[in-house]
């Protein structure tokens, strides 16, 4: 396990070092144990909750835990996990259509088709059904390189990418790669950027939109995971809305030429992505409208 100074644990959550000294010495951080005079924290430990300062959690958050817990058909979970999953995964090649989804997750069948059926296809569908699960029991955890790891785990297990030697399922990248013909992060960099860019991000405790839409596109020019960048990404945008109490969105088929302009752009006209995410946004606020879900 990788361990973290008290200065590095204060800087990661915006916190003076004397409060996380006395986290430590209260028992309040999980793992953490002193050399001499130094406190050993482990690098993946959370902020503990205080009570005075503790968020709201969103009435979408609220509906989407009960609607999962009781299996509810017809609701707004049914719904998040149909259409993110669909989109999500189509964006990133599947030939799986919107009907086929549905049944895969309300029936555990793809329907009738006369069409040859790539079974990874399948397999990452109903992993990424898990995935919306797991964000959804972990929506206000910080993102961590553990959290990080276990979608990328949770999406790619079973797959024929798992019993490839050089894939790394649920850990970083080993071979270089690119995406639509940029260079990306090199292996041997990926940690180092990615703990930097998670200490940045983390610092704030209320994260705006234009937060999270900074955040994905640093993650995405990273890259890194050998394949499932984009649909790890989407899904950390998606539980961070929940986090944040900023209603979340589905990138749909008809706006992926306008998402991966904006990424392209941004940081030169950061309104390409933002207006792209406000639109989707949109969409999902007439959903949730239609199953009466109230939201800033």
């Amino acid at each position: 396990m990788e361990y973290i100074s008290v200065m590095q644990y204060a800087e990661k959550y915006g916190i003076s070092e004397r409060t996380a000294r006395n986290y430590c010495a209260s028992g309040k951080i999980e793992g953490a144990f002193l050399t001499g005079k130094t406190w050993n924290i482990p690098a993946e430990a959370v902020l503990p909750q205080r009570g005075a300062v503790r968020k709201k959690v969103s009435h979408l958050l609220t509906a989407l835990r009960e609607q999962k817990e009781s299996r509810l058909k017809g609701g707004i979970y049914h719904r998040t996990q149909i259409d993110l999953t669909y989109n999500s995964n189509h964006i990133e090649g599947s030939r799986l259509t919107h009907d086929q989804t549905r049944y895969i997750f309300e029936t555990n069948t793809i329907g009738i088709t006369d069409e040859t059926v790539n079974v990874d296809d399948i397999v990452e569908t109903v992993n990424h059904f898990c995935c919306i699960d797991y964000i959804i029991d972990h929506a206000e955890e910080p993102v961590t390189e553990t959290l990080v790891k276990q979608l990328h785990m949770l999406l790619k297990m079973g797959t024929s990418d798992s019993r490839k030697d050089w894939f790394a399922v649920g850990e970083y990248k080993r071979l270089p790669n690119e995406v639509g013909g940029q260079e990306t992060c090199p292996p041997q960099e990926v940690h180092r950027k990615m703990k930097t860019l998670l200490s940045t991000y983390n610092r704030s405790k209320r994260k705006t939109l234009e937060d999270i839409l900074d955040f994905h596109v640093r993650f995405e020019h990273i890259h890194p995971f050998q394949d499932g960048n984009g649909r790890v990404g989407r899904l950390l945008m998606f539980k961070e809305c929940l986090a944040n109490n900023i209603v979340p969105f589905i990138i749909t088929d008809d706006l992926k030429l306008f998402y991966y302009r904006g990424l392209r752009e941004w940081g030169h006209i950061n309104g390409f992505l933002t207006d792209t995410c406000l639109t989707a946004q949109d969409q999902y606020k007439s959903l949730l409208n239609y199953f009466k879900i109230t939201y800033k």
